[in-house]
């Protein structure tokens, strides 16, 4: 019986889940990141994206490679009115993954170009937002987290 809940945890451990908080957390307001704010990360990680139940982005369908615990958790607040920006910059071909308050899942390759991810939030909840900064073929990569606020 404990072989096969070991067997059971260790599938079920290995994608995504916003049940960790991120492996660096932030406090931060609306206003406060209409400057912009970078955070360094190494990118990538073992678990395929779309091996992952329960994970169905309302954004882009690539694919990607991410870690279990999220690289970063926000607690978000006063983000009425504003439009949240969240992109990378990396050394390779980078992906990114949000998982909001509301558990909503979003995923982005490539719309910041040159093989980074961008994700505009039209309408981001306050509370806490977890960010994973995955690869597209599983490598690993330094890159940069930035994150930013604008008016509606």
């Amino acid at each position: 019986m404990a072989a096969f809940f070991g067997l059971s945890a260790g599938a079920a451990v290995a994608c995504p889940t916003f049940t960790l908080a991120g492996v660096e957390q932030y406090s931060a307001t609306g206003p406060q990141l209409r400057r912009p704010a970078f955070f360094n990360v190494v990118a990538g990680g073992e678990s395929y994206i779309w091996d992952c139940p329960g994970i169905n982005p309302r954004t882009d369908r690539g694919a990607g490679y991410f870690t279990t615990q999220p690289d970063f958790s926000f607690h978000l607040q006063n983000m009425g009115g504003l439009r949240l920006v969240v992109s990378v910059v990396s050394e390779c071909d980078a992906a990114l993954l949000i998982n909001t308050g509301a558990v909503n899942w979003y995923y982005d390759d490539d719309d910041n170009g040159n093989y980074d991810p961008r994700i505009s939030l039209t309408r981001p909840s306050n509370g806490r937002m977890d960010i994973w900064i995955g690869t597209y073929d599983g490598a690993y990569c330094n890159a940069q987290l930035r994150m930013e606020t604008f008016a509606r």
